[in-house]
């Protein structure tokens, strides 16, 4: 016997020398075991069915309330759901393509549309796997032993991405004979996923989750349709650049083809951005453009490129920063918790930016103010600005997309930009690969490059900078006249030598330790891209690992 240190409990506990989390689990928490979903040892996740604990070890057992939590969930929810829909249907495989309509977005492949009667069935038979409490298991196999089961299972997906993986084992999980791989641990039983909901969406099936926003309930279904048409426009150049996988975006870096591909993959880029200028020009109502994204999409780069397709179409633009905008720090509203609210559209001097709007468009002289953010006051030190009749006025902001910003404005006055980094690629067919990371990954990269700051400091702020996106952004979306997709297929094989070195600075000891596991584990399946000569200084991704000419 030894002792461990449970964190849920705060005290020390008595533990077999080869007892699994699990059995731990069970007798601890009693017939509460089934919430939770997985622990955190030394603050390195593990899965349940870990059995290597040592003396003093500190356990943390966690829930859906918890993040790695929710990502165990929602992969055992994804194994049960693939399951059911190979057991309702033979010969189809399923596609877990990306998030939309507060849940993921599937396809079955081979099968035509999707009756409602045909979801019903898939709903029974993922009800009976759950209700049957059927376990989960992790088996540890050779790679070559691996990639034989899933020849046999038509995963050539999965075949491929493991033709680039560097250790000899990996972990393979079964359920009632069907093997699958996922990017982190399930749980070790069917039963713990007590809510899910599956709605039709052509030509595909959604499949909904308990979210955080709708307190760990199923949340309310919203349709993203102009989303949805952007996901798809991703899939079509995925098929331009023939990479719907990561195995395939490696394959092209083995056989030197990659630069080809990057030149492509920016030509699809400059081509969008030319097409919304083109929308913007042909209409000569269009005084004002608004562009609204999460942190990290590369809103500034687009703004710049943007900027430069209107004057080919013979406009002249004006850029306005909403900072300049911020009441005096003394009027700054307050959150819940007593600390000034600089997301809140509140925090801006809505009444002057429109009254300064207004007389712009009018041709008036307007100062603009500059924000002092040392002396936390608004100052007036530039010369006043008159704009002519061809100016359109471009704002970049979280706000852009909510129409209590711009007012005073009319509607036929304004064109709203949507920007978010919406990967078109996938790790494989069951793994897809979370826009929330992407940006993550490129916020630390940049954070590193241009602001000094390691990766602790941008994981600390992260949960508010995705808090703020979910209230402020994410429910506007909809609203945008046209949405413009930052992703770059092959970027994560650059970013990936800018951000490795910075991840392994955070500590064992760290809080955010399982972070920087994570995201050095998904890291892993990509190869490194070294020779960057390709990437022209107008990319996107320039403005994340430097060498941009928008600097």
């Amino acid at each position: 016997m030894m002792k461990i240190e449970l964190l849920n409990k705060n005290e020390f506990i008595d533990v077999g020398g080869s007892e699994s989390l699990y059995s731990i689990l069970k007798r601890e928490f009693k017939e509460n075991y089934i919430n939770y979903l997985g622990a955190k040892v030394n603050n390195k996740v593990q899965a349940l069915d870990y059995a290597k604990l040592n003396e003093n070890d500190r356990v943390q057992f966690f829930d859906i309330t918890d993040r790695d939590g929710r990502r165990v969930y929602i992969r055992t929810l994804s194994f049960i759901y693939i399951k059911a829909c190979k057991d309702v249907f033979s010969g189809i495989d399923v596609e877990i393509k990306h998030s939309l309509n507060k849940g993921l977005y599937t396809e079955l492949k081979n099968k035509d549309l999707i009756t409602k009667n045909q979801l019903n069935n898939i709903k029974k038979r993922m009800n009976e796997i759950i209700e049957a409490k059927r376990p989960i298991n992790s088996i540890c196999v050779s790679v070559k032993e691996a990639q034989e089961i899933f020849r046999k299972q038509d995963m050539e997906d999965k075949v491929e991405l493991l033709n680039y993986r560097k250790e000899e084992f990996i972990s393979i999980y079964e359920l009632d004979g069907y093997y699958d791989t996922f990017y982190g641990y399930t749980a070790p039983n069917t039963e713990v996923i007590n809510k899910f909901d599956l709605r039709l969406f052509y030509p595909g099936i959604i499949l909904n989750f308990p979210a955080v926003e709708s307190n760990f309930e199923l949340p309310e279904y919203i349709e993203q349709k102009k989303l949805y048409k952007v996901f798809k426009e991703a899939e079509e150049w995925g098929k331009i650049m023939d990479v719907g996988y990561v195995g395939a975006l490696n394959k092209k870096i083995d056989n030197n083809t990659i630069d080809d591909m990057i030149r492509v993959n920016e030509a699809l880029h400059e081509k969008k951005i030319a097409y919304i200028a083109d929308a913007i020009a042909s209409d000569k109502n269009i005084k004002i453009v608004l562009i609204a994204g999460p942190s990290s999409s590369g809103k500034t780069t687009f703004a710049q490129r943007l900027s430069i397709q209107l004057r080919v179409n013979g406009k002249k633009t004006y850029a306005i920063s909403l900072d300049d905008y911020f009441v005096d720090r003394h009027l700054t509203p307050r959150d819940e918790k007593g600390d000034p609210d600089f997301e809140t559209i509140n925090a801006l001097d809505l009444e002057l930016f429109n009254e300064h709007l207004i007389s712009l468009m009018s041709g008036e002289a307007v100062s603009i103010p500059v924000f002092n953010f040392v002396t936390g006051m608004r100052e007036y030190t530039r010369e006043p600005v008159t704009l002519t009749d061809d100016h359109v006025i471009i704002i970049e902001g979280i706000h852009g997309l909510n129409d209590e910003l711009t007012k005073q404005i009319p509607q036929i006055n304004k064109f709203r930009i949507y920007i978010s980094a919406l990967t078109q690629l996938n790790i494989d067919n069951h793994n897809r690969i979370s826009t929330s990371d992407l940006r993550l990954i490129r916020r630390i990269v940049r954070d590193n490059t241009h602001r000094g700051n390691n990766a602790l400091k941008t994981l600390q702020l992260w949960s508010n900078v995705v808090r703020g996106a979910e209230k402020y952004i994410f429910p506007y979306q909809e609203n945008a006249d046209a949405i413009f997709n930052s992703a770059l297929v092959y970027e994560l094989c650059v970013l990936k030598k800018y951000v490795e070195p910075v991840l392994m600075e955070v500590e064992e000891s760290s809080e955010y330790y399982a972070e920087r596991q994570r995201l050095l584990r998904f890291l892993s399946y990509f190869k490194t891209i070294e020779n960057e000569n390709a990437i022209p200084n107008t990319s996107i991704v320039r403005e994340f690992i430097g060498g941009s000419c928008f600097e």
